[in-house]
C-alpha cells in the first residue's frame, strides 16, 4: 500500500502552510484530512475554496450536514462521516435527523427528507437527475439556486471523500464517539426510500 505523509503547518510544502494555517485557525488544530491533502497544495486549496463557499450557500447550516452527511453515506467514507456527525451536533441538528442519516434511512423532517433524498440521487446518477425528481426537490420548497448548490456540496465532499478512501486517513481526536462504518443492509433501505 502506497503511504501518503501527514504534515505539519512546518513540514508542509511551502505551498501548503497558508492554508493549513486557515484550518487550524477554523478548527483550533489541522484536521488529519487537511494534513494529508498539504502533498498537493492545489487539491488542499481547492477544498478549502469549495467548503468556504458552501458555507456561503443559501442553504441554512442543517441543510448543508444534510448534503455533507448524504455525500459521506453514498460515498460510503468513515471519516467525513465522522467528522460531520460531530459537527452536526455541535450545531444542535435533531439526534433523530442525525441517525437517520448515518443509518441511510429516511429523515423525520419532510423538508431535510426532500433535501437528503434529492442529494443521494444527485451523487448515485452522478448528476443525471431525472426532471421529476428535480420538481419534487422544488415543490418541497427549495429553488433552482439549492438545486446547484448542492453539486456544490457534492462536489467539496467528492474532494474530501476520495482523498480519505486513498491515503486512509485515520479519525481526529474530536470525533470520538462518533466513528461510523456503512451499515450492511444501507444499500437495500436507502434504496427503497
Amino acid at each position: 500500500m502506497t503511504s501518503f505523509p501527514s504534515y505539519t503547518i512546518d513540514s508542509a510544502p511551502a505551498a501548503s502552510k497558508s492554508t493549513l494555517e486557515e484550518a487550524k485557525r477554523t478548527f483550533g488544530f489541522v484536521p488529519n484530512l487537511q494534513a494529508h491533502m498539504a502533498e498537493s497544495p492545489e487539491l488542499l486549496a481547492g477544498y478549502t475554496a469549495l467548503w468556504d463557499l458552501f458555507a456561503k450557500s443559501s442553504l441554512t447550516p442543517h441543510e448543508q450536514q444534510v448534503v455533507y452527511l448524504t455525500s459521506n453515506f453514498e460515498n460510503n467514507c468513515h471519516y467525513c462521516m465522522a467528522g460531520h456527525s460531530t459537527l452536526a451536533k455541535m450545531i444542535k441538528m435533531d439526534p433523530a435527523v442525525i441517525a437517520a442519516l448515518r443509518a441511510g434511512t429516511p429523515l423525520p423532517d419532510a423538508k431535510l427528507e426532500a433535501l437528503h433524498r434529492f442529494t443521494t440521487i444527485v451523487v448515485r446518477e452522478r448528476g443525471f437527475v431525472p426532471d421529476a425528481d428535480v420538481e419534487a426537490f422544488l415543490a418541497a420548497g427549495y429553488t433552482r439556486r439549492n438545486v446547484l448548490e448542492v453539486i456544490l456540496g457534492v462536489a467539496t465532499k467528492v474532494m474530501s471523500n476520495y482523498t480519505n478512501h486513498i491515503v486512509h486517513t485515520p479519525y481526529d481526536a474530536f470525533m470520538k464517539g462518533n466513528e461510523w462504518t456503512k451499515p450492511a443492509d444501507a444499500s437495500a433501505t436507502s434504496a427503497a426510500a
